[in-house]
């Protein structure tokens, strides 16, 4: 602390007139410390803002009460799912911790691997992994997957309703007289993004709609990736009339490209998203989309990792959580002449 680095249990020790070992069983509710003694201590903790550390806690007392969550990126939905996730720790004693590879590791399997060996059982007793790209996660905590690997297996996992709430998006669409409708797919390692897929084959399908297959673009849920592939679906002879993004990020770049290329929406192109971020009601026009209730997906993915945490033999719990359909602005029926 003199050099104005981290402070110290030593320098707790000093402050105090104590030694580290007095110190040490304060901090771990030990036997032995006087009471005035042990007050006095606390206060020179409070004065100097120590905290012990982490790694160090977990070493003696094998265990932190932190919950750690591995996301890929500080998105939209990442960002509403954390909203839940403290949310459901709020009360329980446990603190958050989040890491994200900020969108740009190269491989993600291999980043929230190495980042599950680092914090499980050392700095986190538990890890929350959002859309991971891992298979199946070996760590030594319990881990609980949201929106889970297409195919992961021994997981524990929190989903929404995808092929339903998907069917329903192109059912609308149908249902408003369009029949050539685009769709850009999501990241194709997420069960979501294939059960969207395949819903959106299925709607068409029921309806007696022959699927086309250069009406279906590869999104990955990046909007950057979204805007190309809009461009593509635009630049087809015959372009389509609708375009369902599997989620809202992608659906907001269809607008963003539309809008740049020239046509309004809704009239020249109705356009549905899937989430219900809450930048999906502030878009002009104010986005049609599917909702999935994230901040709940981050409550229940914090109850089954508490019940982990206290029985590690539980089987692993698979919660789908349900889905709904939110009409805004941004589709039309289609006109007679198009």
């Amino acid at each position: 602390m003199a050099n104005g680095g981290r402070v110290t249990i030593g320098d707790v020790a000093a402050h105090a007139g104590v030694s580290v070992s007095t110190v040490s069983k304060v901090l771990n509710d030990r036997y032995g410390v006087a009471e005035t003694t042990s007050a006095r201590i606390r206060t020179v903790i409070d004065e100097l803002g120590y905290h012990a550390s982490l790694a160090g806690q977990s070493l003696r007392s094998r265990q932190t009460n932190v919950i750690g969550v591995l996301v890929r990126d500080l998105e939209p939905f990442s960002a509403e799912l954390l909203k839940g996730v403290a949310e459901g720790i709020h009360g329980t004693g446990f603190e958050l911790v989040v890491f994200s590879g900020c969108g740009q590791q190269p491989d993600q399997a291999g980043w929230e691997r190495r980042y599950l060996a680092r914090i499980s059982g050392t700095l986190a007793d538990g890890v929350i992994l959002v859309t991971p790209g891992s298979v199946d996660a070996a760590a030594g905590s319990p881990v609980v997957a949201v929106d889970h690997n297409v195919r992961s297996s021994a997981l524990p996992t929190v989903d929404s309703e995808n092929f339903l709430g998907a069917v329903s998006a192109v059912e609308y669409l149908i249902g408003l007289g369009h029949r050539r409708i685009g769709f850009l797919a999501g990241r194709t390692d997420l069960e979501s993004a294939r059960l969207r897929e395949a819903a959106y084959r299925h709607a068409l399908e029921q309806a007696g709609i022959a699927a086309d297959p250069r009406l279906v673009q590869e999104g990955g849920f990046q909007p950057e990736t979204a805007r190309e592939a809009t461009n593509r679906l635009l630049a087809l002879e015959v372009r389509p009339t609708a375009i369902f993004a599997a989620n809202d990020g992608m659906a907001l770049a269809v607008i963003s490209a539309a809008t740049a290329r020239g046509l309004a929406i809704p009239s020249d192109l109705s356009v549905i998203g899937f989430d219900n971020v809450p930048e999906s009601a502030l878009t002009t026009p104010p986005l049609t989309t599917v909702e999935q209730p994230i901040r709940q997906m981050g409550v229940e993915a914090v109850r089954i990792l508490m019940a982990l945490l206290e029985d590690p033999t539980r089987a692993p719990e698979r919660v789908v959580l349900p889905t709904r359909l939110i009409v805004r602005q941004s589709c039309r029926p289609l006109a007679n002449d198009a």
